[in-house]
């Protein structure tokens, strides 16, 4: 009988042990990175380089974004800094609408993809409130693929330059994410 204990414990032990060794060793693997960048998104809804859209409102197409309700369709270039000439490294697609009855604010829902640079192929994507008249917007980032799975985090969005009568903003986003 005393066999039979000694036989029962020396093959739990293992079992008791391997799974505390993997989770020792594996645990440091499992710490998610932090990761900052600063680009830019050149939003234009006027010019010859357009990458905005209005799609729906009161007005139809015609209705300007400063009107409440406002649908604006968004193929943004993503570049390395302010200047619209500055190194492109991705795109800002997806929409926002006018979600705030006096027309200063939007609800933004896009990804950033990027097509060049350390995270080429690899997309994080936005979600949240833009008070444009405000200074420093703070919004949400929701999710990411590629160098970004399982990525979570925000931004702070700043307004570079901003041209009302002609629909053109430049718009600085710094951005903090955990990821695996």
């Amino acid at each position: 009988m005393s066999n039979l204990l000694n036989l029962a414990s020396n093959s739990l032990l293992p079992l008791l042990v391997l799974p505390l060794l993997y989770w020792a060793f594996d645990f440091p693997r499992r710490q998610p990175k932090k990761t900052n960048l600063t680009f830019y998104v050149h939003d234009y809804l006027s010019g010859h380089d357009t990458s905005a859209i209005t799609v729906a409102g009161k007005d139809g197409h015609a209705t300007s974004v400063l009107h409440f309700g406002t649908l604006v369709a968004v193929d943004d270039p993503v570049t390395e800094g302010p200047d619209p000439k500055s190194k492109e490294i991705g795109r800002a697609q997806g929409m926002y609408i006018n979600s705030q009855l006096d027309g200063k604010g939007l609800h933004l829902l896009f990804s950033v993809i990027f097509t060049e640079g350390e995270y080429k192929g690899s997309t994080l994507e936005i979600q949240g409130a833009d008070p444009f008249a405000v200074k420093e917007r703070e919004f949400s980032v929701v999710s990411g693929t590629g160098y970004f799975r399982f990525v979570k985090g925000y931004g702070i969005m700043t307004t570079e330059m901003l041209d009302i009568p002609n629909l053109r903003a430049i718009l600085k986003l710094d951005i903090t994410v955990k990821h695996y």
